[in-house]
């Protein structure tokens, strides 16, 4: 949790990396997320599309997976691998990603959900010992953040307990995602869940496996109902990290003639920070005022 600090974080970061490595030579920086983009000008690094860095995490990690689902803080990502018949001699077709973001709305995020999560009046450790139970749900509008939390703010009013309602906030999400970001397809097994709330939510890891399996049933898609659902949509470890190393994944394989990048140290990113994020910073091929 960066508490919108995020250039004080990266600093702390950085610090860290530097103390870790201390023989570093050539430094090449290169970033991605929301909100990533104005410290790549103080860093003297280079952005990189998210959804493109999760794309090229999961095809070196996970070359068997077959969908893709990220919620970050303030984004939702879907990828899904379609696979063309194979060619003449190959054994397999070539994968092409199908991606999908939500980087309209708040909804279905980190975000809407550590909103909902104050309303109701549960810190970040309840929330993540919380377990995931359908029996008990309530209406939340998953279409809207702001919908969303006027839902929470009237089950809060109504009396209902504050689990009831992240669980529906939960399954909202989820049914939300499902419904809208697949635009029709099916997300097939294998799954990855990614970001930060798949990976330190349960109760949200638990929601997702429950509702795709329905999918499932629902769509004829053929399955091993046998194997253990852990092993169909998968939470990997590092799962929060994904997209930071499908950008360094990108920094390995960069050979498109852009000017090159060098790392400026921690100077710039302090005056950033110190300066209320108001000045003018100038790199190859930018220049802008944040």
């Amino acid at each position: 949790r960066h508490e919108t600090r995020q250039p004080e974080m990266v600093m702390s970061f950085l610090v860290r990396i530097g103390e870790a490595f201390p023989d570093a030579g050539d430094i090449r920086i290169f970033v991605t997320g929301s909100g990533s983009g104005p410290l790549a000008g103080p860093l003297g690094g280079r952005f990189v599309q998210e959804v493109n860095a999760v794309t090229l995490a999961v095809e070196r990690l996970h070359p068997d997976v077959r969908a893709v689902v990220e919620l970050g803080g303030q984004d939702a990502k879907i990828i899904m691998f379609k696979e063309a018949p194979p060619e003449e001699g190959e054994s397999s077709g070539k994968k092409t990603p199908l991606t999908s973001m939500n980087d309209k709305c708040a909804s279905g995020t980190g975000a809407t959900i550590d909103k909902c999560m104050v309303k109701v009046g549960m810190s970040p450790e309840e929330l993540s010992n919380l377990r995931f139970d359908p029996t008990r749900l309530h209406h939340v509008a998953a279409k809207c953040g702001v919908f969303a939390e006027t839902d929470i703010v009237n089950l809060v009013k109504s009396g209902i307990p504050r689990n009831e309602i992240m669980n529906s906030l939960a399954d909202a999400i989820v049914s939300q995602n499902l419904a809208v970001l697949t635009r029709g397809n099916t997300l097939k097994a294998k799954v990855l869940l990614l970001g930060g709330p798949n990976t330190y939510l349960p109760f949200d890891q638990q929601c997702w496996r429950l509702r795709i399996p329905e999918t499932w049933r629902e769509r004829g898609h053929e399955y091993d109902p046998s194997a253990p659902i852990e092993q169909l949509v998968v939470v990997p470890e590092d799962a929060q990290y994904y997209a930071a190393y499908g950008a360094v994944i990108f920094g390995l394989r960069d050979s498109s003639g852009a000017a090159p990048i060098a790392y400026r140290g921690l100077e710039p990113l302090e005056e950033y920070a110190g300066s209320g994020r108001s000045a003018l910073f100038i790199y190859p091929g930018f220049r802008f005022r944040v």
